[in-house]
């Protein structure tokens, strides 16, 4: 492909690819902390997603509360937008196995900086806006929730401080560093991969 038409392509496979993955997995994780689906944000998410995610679930069951038919559209899209970055660059498609180690690779970062994101807003809205029935704010407050809760029973707060995103920080950068060392081993070329 030509070096302008495949830069643009590659930008609009990047942007609307990474959008679109980031619902897909907001649904699963909500999904997964059992959120309120009647909050605005969340049947926003679930209109957006519904058409793909339905027909998967009719062969992909459910677990324990987890949907993995949501998940597995994610790996499905992320594999589809790795293999179009990587024609839009002007490369040959490596193998199969390749794409799907590289694109879930790429789900686990993905799903690291959507929580890494949510504590961050999270802690700035506490200090501005605490009392905040925003129903974004309220989506975050419920996928954190789970997270948070299992912190304090080995940490509870202290003082009216509460030192659970300072650990929720610190398991992110551990995940990050052995997601890094396993992306190095597979040879993984981050500008072809989503999440990354």
């Amino acid at each position: 492909m030509s070096g302008t038409f495949g830069q643009v392509l590659s930008l609009l496979i990047t942007s609307l690819g990474s959008l679109y993955i980031l619902i897909v997995l907001l649904r699963f994780l909500l999904q997964a902390a059992r959120a309120d689906f009647y909050n605005p944000v969340s049947q926003a998410i679930v209109k957006l997603t519904t058409p793909l995610v339905v027909p998967l679930r009719r062969l992909i069951p459910g677990w324990h509360g987890l949907d993995f038919a949501t998940l597995v559209l994610a790996l499905v899209l992320n594999c589809v937008a790795t293999a179009l970055l990587i024609l839009a660059a002007g490369y040959q498609l490596p193998a199969l196995s390749l794409i799907l180690s590289w694109s879930a690779i790429g789900l686990v970062a993905f799903i690291l900086n959507i929580y890494y994101y949510m504590v961050l807003l999270s802690v700035v809205a506490s200090f501005i806006a605490p009392f905040s029935a925003h129903p974004a704010l309220l989506v975050v407050h419920q996928l954190l929730e789970p997270l948070y809760r299992r912190i304090h029973r080995v940490i509870p707060p202290m003082g009216g401080l509460d030192f659970s995103p300072l650990f929720i920080f610190l398991g992110i950068q551990v995940v990050e560093i052995l997601v890094n060392r396993v992306a190095a081993h597979l040879g993984l070329a981050p500008q072809f991969v989503l999440g990354i």
